[in-house]
């Protein structure tokens, strides 16, 4: 039977150890560290918001780091749509949008970066170690939207409307793993893209689908089209939200947030089939691209929908070869499948690729029909059995004693919501590295 326990009342010793921890039991964590406090905003005639950092987007641990600790990586910063301006800054919409489909950036200079948590034996965690993500040049990147049209992207603005330049280098960091060599790789939800990252922060290059290349000139880092050109038919908001790595390092696993609006956003809302990419590091090229079937929404136990696009997958950790962990979640249920490769169809370069197929893969989630296998997936946890875990749980990082660490990307505190991690063990069991 499941037992659990609150923040500060038990906690993990530095040097975790092994079967210290009942299977099932979960530890939530919290931070009084300074460096979580971001800002305060407030526009004329509103209320004042006091923001925090949004740690949690993505999530690793290398094997070789010390057992409390793991790497974390905050998205592009705070942001939020004209539809929740009045509950954000106290003001009316139109104040701030004046009637235009755009989205509110309230710290426009925020640049997505690196961190270093420390798990400590009191309920807490340690932030340190920031590293903030830039250009060759040096220049710290923002999380603005980039250029793009062949793509389709939003329209920024600031707190009290004014419309911010795009840029062509800026990123929306969502998912992260660290290298032996210590660099990192980056899942980009914005371009969508994958970025390879130097151990300071610089970016080396920015791998995007082909096709778009042009969008990103004048980028001061390498920019190269080795993703399928399919994939500017993602979702806005719906691109790259993951990042995974074998244990012998040599491969790398991402997976498209949802479905790809293939032909168009109706097929999006409806379909089943997401994207699931395998990066041969040694070639620079994919050697892989499966599909993964999102669960009914109606399985979301938390927050049943109707909608088939509430699903999204926003983690994948890499168990062992070709066995990963996915986590698919709702705004408030997550999910974590164990997923086998094994046995499932690489459609790769195949027709599912060509944006002339009709229908599309998008627009057809019987695979029996046109005789493709997704890859198989088994439950291994739900939050809806954790009533302390934390909505919106996007990051994974496996322990020093083989617990699981959980953390949620809270929104920058947009909505009140506290950075927390959860620790379990005995969900998973991964392969020595």
């Amino acid at each position: 039977m499941k037992r659990s326990f609150a923040a500060g009342l038990i906690g993990v010793a530095a040097s975790l150890v092994a079967g210290s921890v009942m299977a099932g039991e979960a530890k939530v964590f919290e931070t009084k560290s300074a460096i979580n406090n971001l800002s305060t905003i407030m526009v004329e005639g509103g209320k004042a918001r006091d923001l925090t950092i949004g740690l949690g987007s993505g999530a690793y641990r290398r094997p070789s780091d010390p057992g409390n600790m793991f790497y974390a990586v905050s998205d592009r910063g705070p942001n939020f749509t004209c539809a929740n301006v009045e509950v954000v800054l106290g003001v009316p919409a139109d104040q701030v949008c004046k009637g235009a489909k755009v989205r509110v950036y309230p710290t426009p200079d925020y640049s997505p970066s690196i961190y270093t948590i420390f798990l400590n034996d009191d309920g807490s965690f340690d932030i340190k170690d920031v590293i903030t993500i830039k250009d060759q040049n040096g220049v710290p990147l923002t999380g603005l939207t980039n250029k793009l049209t062949v793509a389709k992207t939003e329209k920024p603005v600031d707190a009290n409307g004014n419309m911010l330049e795009q840029s062509v280098s800026s990123i929306d960091a969502e998912g992260i793993i660290r290298l032996s060599d210590g660099s990192y790789w980056i899942g980009e939800e914005n371009g969508p893209s994958i970025l390879h990252v130097a151990a300071d922060g610089t970016v080396i290059e920015r791998i995007v689908p082909a096709g778009s290349e042009k969008d990103f000139e004048g980028s001061a880092y390498k920019v190269s089209g080795g993703l399928p050109a399919i994939l500017v038919k993602r979702q806005t908001n719906r691109g790259i939200e993951s990042m995974a790595v074998s244990p012998d390092e040599s491969k790398l696993y991402f997976m498209v947030q949802n479905p790809l609006a293939n032909p168009d956003k109706a097929a999006y809302t409806k379909a089943k089939n997401t994207r699931l990419f395998v990066y041969d590091r040694k070639s620079s090229k994919l050697s892989g691209e499966y599909i993964y079937q999102l669960d009914d929404p109606q399985t979301f136990r938390n927050d049943p929908s109707e909608k088939q696009n509430s699903p999204r997958i926003s983690e994948v950790l890499a168990l062992g070869n070709d066995r990963l962990l996915v986590l698919e979640r709702t705004n408030k249920t997550t999910k974590l499948h164990e997923v086998e490769l094994s046995g499932a169809t690489n459609i790769l370069a195949t027709r599912w690729d060509d944006m002339s197929t009709s229908p599309t893969l998008e627009q057809q989630n019987d695979l029996g029909s046109i005789d493709l296998v997704a890859v198989s997936k088994t439950l291994r946890f739900d939050s809806a059995d954790y009533p302390e875990a934390p909505n919106k749980l996007e990051g994974l990082a496996i322990m020093g004693d083989g617990a699981l660490a959980m953390i949620n990307d809270n929104d920058f505190g947009i909505k009140g919501d506290p950075t927390k991690v959860l620790l379990i063990d005995g969900l998973v069991q991964a392969d020595k590295f």
